[in-house]
């Protein structure tokens, strides 16, 4: 847990002791202006600030939890980007700001003093309040990185708890901090750590819609790593760097890198070397202390504050009981005169209750706004039996609609045009006793419930008929039986493919067992092509894939393993100069491979769902694998393969294009038109028989090929769901 703990550690310790200085500060600034009477004034505005952070949280949590999982990821994105920015802000206010911290706050409290108790309320809630949000903001957004609460809360309570207790040992002089090399230090973590949190909410975006490239991946290294190895949850959880990261993230993560770290540490450089300037002989002593110490007493409120220029003295003396009292060489803040009306006695308790409540009420009043339903918004049930129950025919437009699982088993539920079977609107996973709401747009025509329980008959409401209003988009469902027909067209392609591959492994084991190297080069790739446009298959190849096709990824002995076998065995072997008959045996060994899928595969289980998955699938291991060169073990035709993976994308395009052309002809078209666009720029990297390398494509054909497949892949993403299988009654 350490590893999500550990950047809310560091911004809790950070924070905390940043609003404790501050406290410290107004407290001993009191105290020896002989106002101690105040106190109850500083705790208030303290605790109204505390109280704030915690509902902005609260908020916070409450409106992502209300929102659609792309809207989630959108909203968590956005929150991410702010946060860092609060983040960068605060990290170089801090280093700019710790010599004269302690002298503005007792200007502020000094006329605070003057004006009345309610500006020393105001003036310490707001010198606390903009790190409670800061600290709100940013656990916020590391829980929801992290995808859990309880380490972060844990390392942000640690924080606060240390920084709680580093600033009562600074106020009662037991202990010294150099804290400009404190906030220094934290500083340079945090601008690390904040790197992460900008890559991660841009992934956000990516994935909400806000902002292209979800599919460029810059990398992929989730097959060559162990994703729960301590290291690799260490590196997670605290750099938000992830084993698969896009081209925006990187860019970002390293743009932000350079830029922040490069300002931060020329500023600390250049504040650690200040201008020369004469000094009387009676500053002797201060001058020979470096400036980080001075900086650090003035934070910690020693006595004395002779230098120049530099922060008024802190105020951190004890109290009457243990000698405190204002020093000879500052003056104290006189009283403030009592306020006209001071004859009207209000309770002591009045003004902290009131300020502290009233977030703790907005906040309350928000969430329970939220969670009340919208005007009008009917709540209806979903089950076998009262599937419907609670539904009238709704007024045209947006429509909101509360659906309730009064049943006893998790339930699928859909709005249905029943004459069509039409879906405007769906929810998956509806728990017994929960509600969540569904939105759709309603126009004129007929409407009807479909309530779908597990392991349950799928049950449809009574239909109501609507009258006026414009279009209302809707997707015509998709049976099972719509897809048998594409599922046995597929299953034939696949069948004539393994049967040709058979021929082709069956000529490489000989090419090898007759000597023939040059040969067993072009006739490998050959096979590995035809075997690399089945990709829609691999699935239900069960075993077989891993000895046809496996990777040395992961193997204890690397491309040396005893296990490492398949094409990219032989592959590497022919472009790392083996012997023929070194690799005579792992070339029988593919071609055994290859003759027991044959004859597995008429029986294997291929789900007609996975046609619709494959679409989109195919491509972006093409993106992550091939595009990358991460497969190459030598032979320079990530290409070619990706040629092949193209050839597969468009043989399932072609078996499934009547249910897609019904369904979203125009998607079609675009789908179309970036296939062509991309076979054109494959077509270019092949001369002669030969593939261009991928490392050895020039800049710009590398971007406009890996460009391509990205919209490509974002063209072919609402396939899937288009082609669903859903339930009718």
């Amino acid at each position: 847990m350490w590893d999500d703990a550990f950047p809310s550690f560091l911004i809790g310790l950070r924070e905390g002791l940043e609003a404790g200085l501050i406290v410290s500060i107004l407290v001993a600034t009191l105290v020896r202006a002989g106002a101690k009477s105040r106190l109850p004034q500083v705790w208030t505005g303290v605790l109204a600030a505390i109280a704030l952070a915690m509902s902005f949280g609260a908020v916070l949590t409450f409106t992502a939890a209300s929102l659609s999982a792309t809207a989630q990821e959108a909203f968590g994105g956005t929150l991410s980007v702010v946060a860092v920015a609060f983040v960068t802000a605060m990290v170089f206010w801090m280093r700019r700001s710790a010599r004269s911290l302690s002298g503005e706050i007792k200007e502020k409290v000094t006329g605070a003093l003057a004006m009345g108790a309610g500006m020393l309320v105001v003036t310490s809630f707001l010198a606390v309040g903009r790190e409670g949000l800061e600290t709100a903001l940013f656990l916020w957004t590391t829980a929801r990185a992290a995808g859990e609460s309880a380490g972060p809360m844990i390392g942000a309570g640690i924080g606060l708890v240390i920084a709680a207790g580093l600033c009562w040992g600074l106020y009662r002089r037991v202990l010294k901090i150099n804290l400009t090399k404190f906030f220094t230090a934290t500083g340079v973590v945090l601008i690390v750590i904040a790197a992460g949190v900008l890559g991660y909410g841009l992934r956000d975006l990516q994935e909400g819609g806000v902002l292209p490239g979800k599919a460029a991946f810059a990398f992929d290294l989730s097959q060559t790593i162990d994703p729960n190895a301590w290291y690799t949850t260490l590196v997670q959880g605290v750099f938000n760097l992830m084993p698969a990261m896009t081209w925006l993230q990187i860019g970002a993560y390293v743009a932000y890198l350079v830029i922040v770290m490069t300002l931060f540490v020329r500023g600390v450089r250049s504040a650690a070397k200040p201008a020369p300037a004469p000094r009387p002989a009676t500053e002797k002593a201060a001058a020979d202390k470096p400036v980080e110490e001075k900086a650090a007493d003035e934070a910690v409120v020693e006595k004395a504050d002779a230098a120049q220029g530099a922060a008024a003295e802190a105020g951190a003396a004890e109290d009457g009981s243990a000698g405190g009292g204002a020093p000879e060489s500052e003056s104290a803040v006189e009283p403030a005169e009592a306020p006209a009306g001071a004859g009207r006695k209000r309770p002591g308790w009045l003004l902290p209750v009131a300020v502290v409540a009233v977030p703790a009420v907005v906040a309350g009043g928000i969430v329970a706004f939220g969670k009340s339903k919208p005007a009008g918004a009917p709540t209806i049930a979903v089950s076998e039996k009262e599937c419907g129950k609670g539904f009238t025919a709704p007024k045209p437009g947006r429509q909101t609609f509360q659906m309730q699982n009064t049943g006893d088993k998790t339930s699928e539920v859909y709005l249905v045009d029943p004459s069509t079977n039409a879906v405007y609107g769906e929810i998956e996973g509806l728990a017994p006793g929960t509600t969540r709401d569904l939105v759709a747009t309603i126009a004129g025509g007929s409407y009807a419930w479909r309530c779908v329980p597990t392991g349950g008959k799928a049950v449809t409401s009574a239909a109501v008929r609507v009258s006026g209003g414009g279009g209302a988009k809707a997707v015509v469902p998709v049976a099972e039986e719509d897809l048998a027909g594409p599922l046995r067209a597929y299953k034939q392609y696949v069948d004539r493919g393994l049967a040709t591959l058979t021929d082709q492994t069956q000529k490489l084991s000989d090419d090898l067992a007759g000597g023939d190297l040059d040969g067993a080069r072009t006739d490998w790739l050959t096979a590995h092509r035809t075997y690399s446009s089945l990709g829609a298959a691999y699935g239900t190849f069960e075993d077989f894939d891993k000895k046809i096709n496996g990777r040395a990824d992961g193997l204890p002995g690397g491309v040396h393993d005893k296990d490492f076998s398949g094409f990219h065995r032989i592959e590497y072997g022919l472009w790392h100069g083996a012997s023929a008959d070194e690799l005579s045996g792992p070339a029988q060994q593919l071609h055994d491979a290859v003759v027991g899928l044959r004859k597995a595969f008429p029986t294997q289980d291929f789900d007609p769902g996975d046609l619709p998955l494959r679409t989109h699938e195919i491509l972006e291991n093409t993106l992550q694998f091939e595009l990358t060169g991460d497969t190459d073990q030598g032979s320079g035709t990530n290409l070619a393969t990706a040629d092949a993976n193209l050839t597969g994308t468009r043989e399932l395009l072609d078996v499934l294009r009547p249910l897609i052309a019904k369904r979203e002809p125009q998607l079609l078209a675009s789908i179309e038109s970036d296939i062509a666009r991309m076979q054109k720029l494959l077509d270019d990297a092949h001369h002669d028989g030969t593939w261009t390398p991928v490392e050895k494509l020039d800049a710009t054909a590398r971007q406009r090929l890996n460009g391509i497949t990205g919209q490509l892949l974002e063209h072919l993403a609402p396939v899937p769901d288009l082609l669903e299988i859903r339930k009718s009654a």
